[in-house]
Order: structure tokens, then C-alpha cells, then sequence
């Protein structure tokens, strides 16, 4: 089926991952907090907490580190409080770009971001600027040493929903709506395949090519707004 596989940005990212451990951890224990603050530690009646903790796994973020998240979002530290920020801007050769925070100092942030940009040949925008040019999808990836019957895949994937098929040489893409992501994350443990990422996404429309400078600075804007303590997610068309 047609579609622009991101597998390469995958194993791109888990490998920057790798390099900052530490960072990630804080991370994703923020996330885990704050979905448990939000709708309760219960995994089985807070789904925004089972996808976390999910996506923590997935770039393996040690169980006790997931446990400690949980339990301050319910303990003395639960008056903490963080909120979701959305920035829009422009990166280099006119990359739309969807910056992700979770904050508890908006006045730290937004100034951090907007001098990201700015250094590194981007501009923050409105909002609503490139938000239009991205739709929330559900991501799976399966990696191509799985031992899998694709065409059986294929079969089951669809049935669950899934609504676009990218095959790889590297491995197997499948796209869903939001609403149908669940069910076809457990229609593949069914049948015994684990993926390599499962998230609900920002996934653009359409993709821009950059020339080499351009995809010099642009690395550089995207590897300076991950060191940032506040930037949980990161969403581009920067084609890679």
C-alpha cells in the first residue's frame, strides 16, 4: 500500500535515545506523572496511562523507574503541576515543525524554543501556522526479523482496522485512526508479535526535501530542542 515509510527516522531516534538515557528517563517519567494524575495509576481505567507506559517501555525505561512515576503522581509531590504547550514554527528549507512540552514555567519554555529556532535557521509561528498540515494517527512498526506470515499480518491487520500498510526491506509499517490504535495493538499480541514502537502520532501530509546545509541545520534545530528538559515530542516533515 502506498505511503512514506518512517522507519529510518525509528531507528534513528532510538539510537539518540541510547546517547541520552538519562534525559529520557526524566522524560518519560514526566509523562507517566502526569497521565497518572490525570486519570488515576490504574492502567485497566486509564488508557492515557497504559499507552505511556507502553511508549516508555518500548525505549526501555526500567519498571522501577515507571513504578516511582506512578507513585509520586499520587503522593506528597502530587500538587506539582505541568501543562501541555504546543509550538508551531518553521525549520530550515521551510520544514513545518510540532514541538511538544510539558511544562510548569511557560516563561522558561517558550523563550528556550523560540531561541532553538532562531539559532539554528527556523522561526516559530503562530498558533495553527503547520498544526493543519499534520493528522493524529496511530504508528506501529514491525521489525523485518520477526517471524511473521505477512500476508496472515495483513489480513488480521486490516480486520482491526488499520488503514495503511508500509512494507520495508527494514521492516513493516501499519497506520490506524487513534480511536482503532488499541485494537490493533492487540490483535498483533494475539498472534504474538511485538513492535519495535506503537505511539499515537503527528503525521504529516505532505514531506519537504532539504538540501545537505539545510539538513545540517535542521539536525541541529531538532537535536538541540531533545536536550531540552521541557520538549517531550517532536513532530516534522523533514523527509529523512
Amino acid at each position: 500500500m502506498a505511503g512514506h515509510s518512517k522507519w529510518k527516522n525509528i531507528q534513528n531516534r532510538k539510537g539518540a535515545q541510547d546517547a541520552k538515557r538519562g534525559k529520557l528517563f526524566q522524560k518519560m517519567s514526566k509523562e507517566i506523572f502526569v497521565a497518572a494524575k490525570n486519570g488515576g495509576p490504574d492502567i485497566d481505567t486509564n488508557a492515557s496511562l497504559r499507552l505511556v507506559i507502553e511508549k516508555a517501555k518500548s525505549v526501555n525505561v526500567p519498571n522501577d523507574v515507571i513504578k516511582r512515576a506512578v507513585d509520586k503522581a499520587s503522593g506528597t509531590s502530587a500538587d506539582q503541576n505541568f501543562e501541555e504547550v504546543i509550538y508551531e514554527g518553521y525549520g530550515p528549507g521551510g520544514t513545518a515543525i510540532l514541538v511538544y512540552c510539558l511544562t510548569d514555567n511557560r516563561n522558561r519554555t517558550g523563550p528556550n524554543v523560540k531561541v532553538a529556532f532562531n539559532k539554528n535557521g527556523g522561526s516559530l509561528g503562530e498558533s495553527g501556522s503547520v498544526n493543519y498540515l499534520f493528522e493524529r494517527k496511530g504508528r506501529l512498526f514491525i521489525e523485518r526479523t520477526v517471524s511473521i506470515d505477512e500476508d496472515e499480518l495483513v489480513s488480521i491487520a486490516l480486520e482491526a482496522g488499520v488503514e495503511d500498510i508500509v512494507s520495508t526491506t527494514d521492516g513493516i509499517e501499519l497506520i490506524t485512526q487513534p480511536t482503532d490504535f488499541i485494537f490493533v495493538k492487540k490483535a498483533l499480541e494475539e498472534i504474538g508479535i511485538d513492535c519495535i514502537a506503537a505511539n499515537i502520532e503527528m503525521i504529516p501530509a505532505v514531506y519537504t526535501e532539504l538540501s545537505v546545509e539545510n539538513m545540517r541545520l535542521f539536525d541541529a534545530l531538532i537535536d538541540v530542542l531533545e536536550d531540552d528538559d521541557d520538549v517531550q515530542d517532536i513532530y516534522h516533515n523533514a523527509s529523512e
